[in-house]
């Protein structure tokens, strides 16, 4: 028996065990699917709750509103291809970064990520070869990883790479070897704090070896997606990333790093603000481009956030409204994963202090069925594999749980679904490898 509670591992029970077990928890999905629930946690949306605490941007312009900035720019009208001021002050306090190194896009950073890698492709990077003209392109994925990032580097065709990652960070030793002799690693996706899906943070060590890279390529960028920033669970234990402009600036790396950021998942995904912070040299060459792209972003947008938040103690004191609503539902999902698995032998999650999701971790070969008993169960999950490139996880066993969006209760029923299919799944395969 496994002193924790006080529970026989999976792996160690007979053939006998564990099909008496298979009987068991048969009976218990059956329940489960008597239930006809209809639950999609495939994303991490914000839920309801949290919408409604940015309402109150919806109040501070009006007709009446005086919409010139401080500096008598009219936001009704063209122009102000980087953004007003007021935007990059607020958002550049929530980079931590240099106003005049920040662009303000619109309301989706991803989007900014897809434009960087098309002219990379089409117009190259600060005067080197266009990515169209070369034979080859790749791309570092740190893996588990965000989806969304893998699909951009496959739609246009860049061979991904797969990098380990651990609490550390992802494998500098393997990006350090790589970077340096293939030239035709272009760049490498990173979520640095509570990245997605596991929520680790990248460590000091991690950040400055990162700002020391020697690439064989010249146009080589690190795409620094700090999506979650200040998307801290707990007012006391929060994990802290040092700063990467600035330590590449130290390094004598100045123009390695493009950063990302936005208010997506501060205030309204739809209609939030996208930002960019970079080198001087990367601005005057994404400006360059931007120039024949747009005449402006949304500045009645932009003023809308400043009006609103007025500073960055305003979203601070927003995030920790959101965190509130968010804590009880990792809290919950983190209890039931350690009351129903613990000591079983047949899993392991992590326990983020911010961010939006938990990695899940099953035995090997198992991940795929979990999510499919899930689903005809009634609850739609993350596709397994989603978390590595060309969606192929190696060992089939990564999950993203993504507990935002559902009600606490609702989610407490499927955390608790969710566990019943790691236990069935889990058993059917240990039974399937015994004579």
């Amino acid at each position: 028996m496994s002193s924790k509670n006080n529970v026989k591992k999976y792996t160690e029970m007979s053939k006998d065990e564990l099909k008496q077990e298979l009987v068991s928890l048969k009976k218990e999905y059956e329940r489960y699917q008597a239930m006809e629930m209809t639950l999609d946690m495939s994303r991490g949306k914000p839920c309801k709750e949290q919408l409604d605490l940015s309402m109150g941007m919806m109040d501070v312009l009006s007709s009446d509103s005086d919409l010139a900035c401080e500096d008598g720019t009219d936001c009704r009208n063209y122009g102000v291809l980087t953004g007003i001021d007021e935007a990059k002050e607020l958002l550049s306090d929530m980079m931590e970064n240099n106003p005049d190194n920040i662009i303000i896009f619109g309301n989706s950073s991803l989007n900014v990520m897809y434009d960087c890698i098309s002219r990379s492709f089409t117009h190259g990077v600060m005067g080197n070869t266009p990515w169209c003209k070369l034979d080859k392109v790749k791309w570092l994925c740190p893996a588990p990883g965000y989806d969304r990032h893998f699909a951009i580097t496959e739609y246009f065709g860049i061979e991904m790479i797969t990098v380990p990652m651990s609490p550390e960070g992802p494998d500098m030793d393997m990006i350090e070897k790589l970077v340096s002799e293939d030239e035709s690693i272009k760049g490498i996706w990173c979520v640095p704090k509570y990245s997605n899906p596991q929520g680790y943070s990248y460590s000091d060590v991690t950040v400055r070896r990162f700002a020391n890279l020697k690439p064989a390529a010249h146009d080589f960028r690190i795409y620094w997606d700090n999506a979650y920033g200040i998307h801290h669970l707990y007012d006391k234990e929060q994990d802290y990333l040092i700063e990467i402009l600035a330590e590449c600036k130290k390094a004598g790396n100045p123009d390695l790093v493009y950063k990302f950021a936005s208010t997506s998942k501060i205030t309204f995904p739809g209609s939030g603000i996208a930002a960019m912070a970079t080198s001087p040299n990367n601005m005057e060459d994404i400006v360059k481009q931007m120039n024949f792209q747009t005449i402006g972003h949304d500045k009645v947008n932009q003023l809308r956030h400043v009006r609103y938040f007025k500073d960055i103690h305003g979203m601070v004191e927003h995030m920790k409204k959101q965190a509130d609503i968010l804590r009880p539902k990792f809290e919950a999902v983190e209890n039931i994963f350690e009351e129903n698995l613990g000591g079983l032998g047949i899993g392991q999650w992590t326990n983020p202090k911010g961010g939006y999701f938990i990695s899940f971790d099953s035995l090997p070969g198992c991940a795929k069925s979990i999510v499919a008993y899930c689903k005809k169960a009634g609850v739609k999950l993350t596709g397994a594999g989603s978390t590595y490139p060309y969606h192929k996880d190696p060992t089939d066993s990564n999950i993203r749980i993504a507990p935002t969006y559902p009600s606490l209760a609702d989610l407490k029923t499927a955390a608790t679904l969710f566990t019943l299919c790691v236990k069935y799944v889990s058993a059917e395969k240990l039974l399937s490898t015994m004579n």
